[in-house]
């Protein structure tokens, strides 16, 4: 099972590290740059060397987070063309590194229909994708979809979004991570065994679970389908603890890096993954 945090770089991308013992994690996710700023440092050799170096060491599986502020869909053109231009200055750095998989939130623009706003982002992603191929080959770091929770107009809240997005793009680079909240949040009760079940078999059918390369897995501080985007730890929300156990039992996710993003520091992210720990049948 590959079970950790999302963890902090600050002071140097090796104490993501320090962070993973310190939270009992053998796969994390980070930003590699500050999620809040459109500039960036370029990575010094030292650092990715650093990086590489404990992550081999402690075999942990890493996966980076894209910037917050990236907006593929965005009505305003300045911002479009910031997010695209970072949004490949992200996958350069994931590959400086070493990370395969980049997970990101698809966008949002209120002036454009939800469909059309799939088409904009669609069309901005496999402008991306062809522009990555051609400067490093058939790049292999994944662009993986982060399910949404609905907030404001942000696409990827139904997995029909996520669906239309896939088949608009045609790459064995697109797939999926799963947020727990954020389903539940949108609207898909996954509270009980049958409920995630029939989660499960509509992602399935409409996306195909060769495309599931992640999961967050966050209890939700508010109750279904409120679309609000609230993270609170393992069995403190309105989904309750159950549901991890459903996903951390099907073996089919073993080698699926899943990912806690709830709220403290490293022994509140501890106390989140020991509690899923403890649910696993051996």
């Amino acid at each position: 099972m590959l079970l950790g945090a999302h963890v902090s770089i600050a002071g140097g991308l090796e104490n993501s590290c320090v962070h993973a013992v310190q939270t009992g994690s053998n796969a994390i996710q980070i930003f590699t740059k500050n999620q809040v700023r459109w500039n960036f440092k370029e990575l010094h050799e030292k650092d990715v060397i650093n990086f590489k170096n404990c992550i081999n060491e402690l075999n942990i599986t890493p996966i980076s987070h894209i910037s917050y502020l990236i907006n593929l869909g965005s009505a305003d053109e300045n911002v479009e063309r910031k997010s695209y231009n970072l949004f490949i200055e992200e996958i350069k750095r994931c590959r400086i590194l070493g990370i395969k998989q980049l997970v990101f939130h698809p966008g949002s623009n209120k002036n454009l229909t939800e469909y059309e706003t799939v088409k904009k982002i669609s069309f901005n992603l496999k402008k991306i994708i062809e522009e990555t191929n051609a400067l490093y080959g058939d790049d292999d770091v994944f662009l993986t979809i982060e399910t949404t929770a609905g907030q404001g107009a942000a696409i990827g809240y139904k997995l029909e979004h996520i669906r239309d997005m896939i088949n608009i793009i045609a790459s064995d680079r697109m797939k999926v991570c799963i947020d727990t909240c954020h389903i539940f949040a949108a609207g898909y009760d996954i509270r009980s065994e049958d409920g995630y079940n029939s989660f499960m078999e509509t992602f399935s059918r409409l996306i195909g679970l060769d495309r599931l390369s992640s999961f967050h897995l966050n209890d939700s501080m508010k109750d279904l389908g409120s679309k609000i985007d609230r993270h609170v730890g393992i069995g403190k929300g309105f989904i309750g603890a159950n549901t991890f156990k459903f996903i951390i039992n099907n073996k089919r996710f073993d080698s699926t890096p899943m990912i806690v993003e709830t709220p403290g520091n490293d022994d509140e992210h501890k106390q989140d993954i020991d509690i899923i720990k403890s649910m696993k049948i051996l």
